[in-house]
């Protein structure tokens, strides 16, 4: 999600999002919640090796989660005892947690344990003025309506449009090539994005094809569990930058380990994609659909 002002009534021109910024920035606030380790015999270099370390797998499981204990020891080139470690010590932190994921294919044994980044760990990586933010929101909704607040939101996703479309368009007409240049935007901004292009395979056909656009970090995702409008505006901003209609599968507000974008890829994009967006309507059914991935 596009982060929110920090002021109490109207975000200012601009951005104004809470930026994470690169992988070290995003873990910048996250010491504060990791209890310092006994220093060993080595003394205080021992214990900064091990934050850093930890920095480094919290980092990954941002960028890469859900993700196995093993797939961070191929990642990191840790070995799997110094990995779990880590990992052990960030989930007593409440900073990550285990999600259980299925096995590809039948009778494939016990769920695989997958490391995600908690509710605490994203609150971390900011939230700032949350309260103030929808109070303002709700107040905006009882004075003007539900109208309102979907304008406000229409607003502050306005300039992200502005801002990605040039890019997006430089990209050209193929689908995924606009959907990987919308990942690189969004990484820019802080949402840690990435794209993955799913082929469909005989006897689907081709135009089943898509790419799931995936943001790890939502900066107002508990403002955007009150008010999904901010959800569905961002969706419909996607769905104009890349030039096709994409349905969100999944969102962090709504508890989801990442907010995915399902955008099929079996045609070519409109020209002149990106425009104004549409005033919508406030009866519509939200796309702010699934709980979870």
């Amino acid at each position: 999600m596009y982060s929110m002002s920090t002021s109490a009534s109207a975000a200012p021109s601009g951005s104004g999002a809470t930026r994470v910024g690169s992988a070290r920035a995003h873990v910048a606030a996250v010491p504060d919640l990791i209890p310092a380790a006994v220093p060993a015999a080595g003394g205080s270099h021992h214990h900064d090796a091990d934050e850093r370390t930890r920095d480094r797998v919290l980092n990954a499981v941002l960028e890469h989660g859900p993700i196995s204990a093993a797939e961070l020891g191929d990642l990191l080139g840790f070995t799997p005892a110094a990995v779990r470690r880590h990992l052990d010590h960030l989930e007593r932190s409440g900073v990550i947690e285990v999600k259980r994921v299925a096995r590809a294919g039948a009778g494939a044994g016990r769920p695989a344990r997958r490391y995600v980044l908690s509710a605490q760990g994203q609150s971390t990586l900011g939230n700032d003025y949350l309260d103030i933010a929808t109070v303002a929101l709700r107040r905006l909704g009882e004075a003007a309506g539900p109208e309102a607040v979907r304008q406000f939101a229409v607003e502050r996703f306005g300039d992200m449009e502005r801002r990605y479309a040039p890019e997006i368009e430089q990209a050209g007409p193929d689908i995924t090539a606009r959907a990987r240049a919308l990942s690189e935007a969004l990484s820019r901004d802080g949402f840690v994005a990435s794209a993955q292009s799913l082929e469909a395979k005989a006897p689907l056909p081709a135009a089943l094809s898509s790419v799931q656009l995936c943001q790890g970090h939502c900066p107002i995702q508990d403002l955007a569990a009150q008010f999904p409008v901010f959800c569905d505006v961002e969706t419909e901003v996607f769905s104009r930058l890349v030039g096709v209609d994409v349905r969100r599968l999944s969102t962090l507000a709504r508890g989801g380990h990442v907010c995915t974008t399902h955008i099929p890829t079996g045609r070519p994009a409109a020209g002149g994609t990106s425009g104004p967006a549409a005033p919508g309507n406030p009866d519509e059914v939200s796309n702010h659909l699934q709980e979870r991935p």
